[in-house]
C-alpha cells in the first residue's frame, strides 16, 4: 500500500510539472490559436540558463535571470518572426515555431553536448519519509511550487485586465478586436509568460532523482503536450487536469513495469499517448474543451 502511495504522490508531482509546460501550450494556443512546437527548446532554453549561471550567482539568481530570458526570447519570437505572418493563418504560424524549435534545440544541444549539467538546486538528493513513504524533496517542492505559480496564474486570469483580454480572445478575436483588445500584446504577454513557465519547468524536470539537464530534456515538453490536448487546448483547468492524469499514469506505469512487461519495455514513453487517444475515443474535445459552434 505505501509503495502505491509513494507511486502515485510522485505522479502527482510530475503531473504538477506537466501542468507549467501544458498551460504554456494552452496560454500561446488561447492568444493566438497557434500550437507552440518550440516550447520544448524554450524548456530546454531556460534549464541551460541555469546550469551555467547557478555558480557564478546562486541559485535563485540563475531562476530568475533564466525566467526573465526566456521569456524575452519567447516573445521577440511573436514579434520578430511571427507577427510578420498573417495572423489568421495560425496553421503557418504553427508550422513555423517547429522551424523555431529546429534552430533553438540544434544549438542547445551542440552547447549541452554529452554532458549532465546540474542546476544546483537546494534540494539535491535530500528525500523525506513520513508514514513509511520516502519522497525526494524536490517532488514536494514542484508540487507546493507549482500549487502557488498556478493558482496565480488563474488569479491573473480571472481578476486582471489581460486575463479578461486573453479569455475575450479565445472567444472571438474579431469582437474583441472591435472592442479594443490589443490582440498584439496580448498575444506577446502570452508568449513571454508561456516562456517563463517553460524555464521554472525544466527547474524540477532536471532535478533528483533525475541525473540532471541533459540535450534530450526539451523532448520531455512532448509528454505535456498530450496533457494540454486532453484538457481541451482551451481550458487552463483542463490543462492541469490532463497534466495530473498524465503524470500519475507515467508514474504508475514505471512503478509497475515488470507487471506490464507484456506491453514492452517502453510502453512508459508511449503511455502518456495512450491516454490521450482513449480520452479524445470517448470526448473528442477533450475533458473540459468546448465544443465549437459553426454558422453555416
Amino acid at each position: 500500500m505505501n509503495t502505491a502511495i509513494g507511486i502515485v504522490l510522485n505522479g502527482l508531482a510530475l503531473g504538477s510539472v506537466y501542468a507549467l509546460v501544458a498551460l504554456g501550450f494552452v496560454i500561446i494556443f488561447k492568444a493566438s490559436g497557434v500550437m507552440n512546437f518550440a516550447h520544448g527548446s524554450l524548456l530546454l532554453l531556460g534549464g541551460y540558463l541555469i546550469a551555467v549561471l547557478h555558480e557564478r550567482v546562486g541559485f535563485a539568481a540563475a531562476l530568475a535571470l533564466a525566467v526573465l530570458a526566456t521569456a524575452l526570447v519567447a516573445g521577440a519570437v511573436d514579434r520578430v518572426l511571427l507577427r510578420r505572418l498573417d495572423p489568421n493563418a495560425a496553421h503557418v504560424l504553427t508550422i513555423l515555431t517547429i522551424g523555431v524549435d529546429i534552430l533553438l534545440m540544434t544549438d542547445l544541444m551542440r552547447r549541452v553536448g554529452g554532458d549532465l549539467l546540474p542546476l544546483g538546486d537546494p534540494w539535491g538528493d535530500a528525500v523525506t519519509t513520513f508514514g513509511g513513504i520516502t519522497v525526494a524533496q524536490s517532488r514536494i517542492a514542484s508540487i507546493l511550487v507549482s500549487l502557488v505559480v498556478i493558482g496565480a496564474i488563474f488569479a491573473v486570469f480571472r481578476f486582471t485586465p489581460w486575463g479578461l483580454s486573453l479569455r475575450a480572445a479565445a472567444e472571438d478575436r474579431e469582437a474583441a478586436a472591435l472592442m479594443g483588445v490589443r490582440l498584439a500584446r496580448v498575444r506577446t504577454l502570452a508568449w513571454c509568460l508561456a516562456g517563463a513557465l517553460a524555464a521554472l519547468a525544466a527547474v524540477f524536470l532536471v532535478a533528483f532523482p533525475s541525473p540532471g539537464l541533459e540535450r534530450t530534456t526539451g523532448q520531455i515538453a512532448l509528454k505535456a503536450f498530450p496533457a494540454a490536448i486532453l484538457g481541451g487546448m482551451t481550458s487552463p483547468l483542463g490543462a492541469l487536469l490532463g497534466s495530473l492524469l498524465i503524470g500519475v499514469t507515467e508514474a504508475l506505469v514505471a512503478g509497475y513495469e515488470s507487471e506490464l512487461s507484456a506491453l514492452g519495455g517502453g510502453f512508459g514513453d508511449v503511455a502518456p499517448y495512450a491516454v490521450m487517444v482513449l480520452v479524445l475515443l470517448v470526448r473528442p474535445n477533450g475533458l473540459l474543451g468546448a465544443k465549437e459552434s459553426v454558422r453555416v
